[in-house]
């Protein structure tokens, strides 16, 4: 590709609102995480996750490998080890608590984990009033009972931890601006790092072609595009407006939800819906923070 051509693809992609990449992004987790229920049946969630993460690592790595950036330091291996790390254990978490609870509910549980950072970065009346419609809209649709997974509710607020971690972590790794080559960095540690937690059922799934295909797919769609998006998103926006667009994700995982796994939202679950969006859509669009945090990463 020319530079006149990267230049104008540049151009386009600046010219489109955050949120439309983001949905995509959304789209490509949420169609993944279906694939990835579905392959449950086969082979354990954490296997799941773990071929998922290398998987993605793999593709990522083979799609940066002509890419020219400048040499990696130490310091920024480190935190893209820690990056990988996360979001390996962001993954992992997360397959084994919807093996026991709905995918809409699990998602919205896991929503403590960008809040609560959105929280600590927000600054004026109508981000915070932004804050508040979407974490009011995330409680709504999540639902105030635990019911009988307490073992699903563990995992996932681990699985939040992570995601806070994901995101802030995941914004320094994207400010260096190699690309997708830190996230597939970051990824195949990752995988390394959970292997011995997620590789039991390691045998099964390489002996069955269509397991494995599937968790190929898992990882193209949930990882290396889900997640890539994210990256070239967190180039552009502030942390805190990036975890409140993270408040669709409950909202489009309830889609999902009904339209692939028959799980119906009631009249409160669009009530939640609606305070989501109107959250994402209140809050503010200037880039003042983004040069603030980095200043802070320098």
């Amino acid at each position: 590709m020319s530079s006149s051509q990267r230049s104008t693809t540049d151009r386009v992609f600046d010219a489109l609102p955050p949120e439309s990449f983001f949905i995509v992004s959304a789209a490509a987790q949420y169609t993944g995480a279906i694939v990835a229920i579905k392959l449950f049946d086969d082979i354990s969630p954490a296997t799941v996750a773990w071929l998922r993460v290398l998987s993605a690592a793999l593709i990522l790595i083979a799609f940066s490998s002509r890419k020219n950036h400048s040499s990696w330091t130490r310091r920024d291996l480190v935190w893209v080890a820690a990056f990988g790390t996360a979001t390996a254990l962001m993954n992992m978490f997360f397959y084994l608590a919807i093996d026991t609870m709905p995918l809409g509910k699990g998602v919205t549980i896991e929503f403590i984990g960008p809040i609560t950072v959105a929280a600590l970065r927000t600054r004026s009346v109508r981000n915070t009033v932004a804050l508040l419609f979407a974490a009011v809209g995330v409680v709504v649709l999540g639902g105030v009972e635990l019911g009988n997974e307490p073992l699903g509710l563990v995992f996932i607020l681990a699985a939040s931890v992570m995601w806070a971690g994901y995101i802030v972590m995941g914004s320094r790794v994207a400010l260096a601006d190699r690309g997708v080559s830190g996230l597939a960095l970051g990824l195949l540690f990752g995988g390394i790092v959970i292997t011995p937690f997620a590789a039991g059922d390691a045998g099964a799934a390489f002996s069955s072609g269509k397991i494995l295909i599937g968790c190929i797919l898992v990882g193209l769609l949930s990882n290396a595009i889900g997640y890539g998006i994210d990256q070239s998103t967190l180039r552009r926006i502030p942390i805190r407006r990036f975890s409140v667009m993270l408040a669709l994700l409950p909202v489009c995982a309830a889609i999902f939800g009904f339209i692939f796994l028959d799980q119906s939202p009631s009249l409160l679950d669009l009530l939640g819906m609606a305070l989501v969006l109107t959250g994402v859509a209140v809050q503010e669009r200037d880039e003042t923070d983004r040069h603030h945090e980095v200043v802070e990463t320098t």
